[in-house]
């Protein structure tokens, strides 16, 4: 709900694509400050405490936003500290639960791609399918609504998280990381992911990837209002299209990677993704322009399964935290810069052009990567990480 109503209430502020683009930058700004410190914090901490506790955290902040919007105090500038600091709490909660998946569920291919594909629909439904659309109606019955209903969530989901019996901290069989400065640990970190070829061209794809999408997203509420026509409740049923493709493409992503080898479905992933951008961003009907954007998210509900399995088999789990932080300050670092480009170009070249750019980033990007991401790349890490795991406790 906050994601669909935070843009609708930054437009009702301003109608300048750069200033609203700014809100959706302070969200993901946090990537680029705290990615590789919470990546070592959380491979310090028990990753279950961290989540709960971050999530409490955030409910606050949220709810203290519901209190400004009923109050007549929302403002751009405010927007942007509620996003910064929902998206800090953000680089802690999602390095602590891609090691809670392995540490459940362990390292085979299979189980990881059936319990990611999974996870990723549910959070599609509720981010996507679900959220989106209830959001936005409730924005248009007033407008603090959709963010209490938010702080209530993270507040829901803290408990939920919680709940959860047994410790979870890293580095059980592995001696941990005590006596370590942050630093020393931070670059253990980076030393594994860019010494790691296979990774280091994951992360160039994951970068691109999201830098082309959220050059879009960071204008898609002007661009259906001005170029599709739609309406806020509109809005929000464009916003849901993307998890129409996205569920199902999440929840048969085990069952693709079970047919197609892994070097063509993650290169062949980016292309096709490439091919739905260009066309979202050609529509002019907005049945096409939803059909398009189900097809991004049936492409991205695959992808996003496969390379994140490969990920958590690859990675050890002592380096988990870092090495994810380390990814996701590059890989989430382009989002703040896709979406002010996305604004940048927007004012100059119009509403279009965001998605037809992002369109050409992402087939640089997976021809740059076809060398180095191929299957047997793909199953020579698997096997070597599976020969140096350690017993699981």
């Amino acid at each position: 709900m906050y994601l669909a109503a935070l843009p609708l209430l930054a437009a009702t502020l301003t109608r300048d694509p750069l200033a609203v683009s700014v809100v959706t930058v302070a969200g993901w700004l946090p990537w680029l400050l705290f990615a590789l410190p919470a990546g070592a914090v959380v491979d310090r901490l028990d990753r279950r405490r961290v989540m709960w506790a971050v999530d409490t955290a955030r409910a606050l902040v949220v709810a203290a936003l519901a209190a400004a919007v009923l109050a007549g105090w929302a403002s751009i500038p405010l927007l942007a500290v509620a996003g910064f600091l929902v998206g800090a709490g953000q680089t802690l909660v999602e390095n602590a639960a891609q090691a809670m998946v392995v540490a459940v569920v362990g390292r085979d291919p299979r189980r990881l791609e059936r319990a990611n594909g999974q996870l990723v629909a549910t959070l599609t439904v509720g981010q996507q399918l679900a959220g989106p659309p209830a959001g936005s109606a409730a924005f248009a019955l007033a407008a603090w609504l959709p963010f209490v209903a938010d702080a209530v969530s993270f507040g829901a989901g803290a408990g939920l998280v919680a709940s959860i019996g047994g410790r979870f901290g890293p580095g059980q069989t592995d001696g941990g990381t005590a006596g370590r400065s942050l630093q020393t640990e931070i670059a253990e970190g980076v030393r594994f992911l860019l010494g790691h070829r296979l990774l280091r061209a994951g992360v160039l794809l994951v970068s691109a990837s999201n830098l082309a999408f959220m050059a879009g997203e960071a204008v898609l509420v002007l661009f259906a209002a001005d170029e599709l026509g739609l309406g806020g409740r509109g809005y929000g049923l464009l916003l849901a299209a993307v998890a129409v493709g996205g569920i199902p493409g999440s929840l048969l992503a085990a069952r693709v990677g079970e047919r197609v080898p892994p070097g063509p479905l993650i290169i062949g992933g980016v292309l096709a993704g490439a091919a739905a951008m260009a066309c979202f961003g050609l529509a002019t009907d907005p049945w096409l322009a939803g059909a398009a954007y189900a097809a991004t998210g049936a492409v991205w509900g695959v992808w996003n399964v496969t390379l994140l399995s490969l990920r958590q088999a690859i990675v050890p789990d002592r380096l988990m935290g870092r090495v994810v932080g380390a990814i996701r300050l590059i890989g989430f670092g382009s989002i703040p810069v896709g979406a002010l480009l996305g604004g940048l170009v927007a004012r100059a070249l119009g509403l279009r052009a965001p998605f037809l750019l992002g369109a050409a980033v992402l087939v640089l990007a997976a021809l740059a990567a076809a060398p180095v991401i191929t299957t047997g790349a793909v199953e020579a890490a698997r096997a070597e990480a599976g020969a140096g795991a350690a017993p699981a406790p």
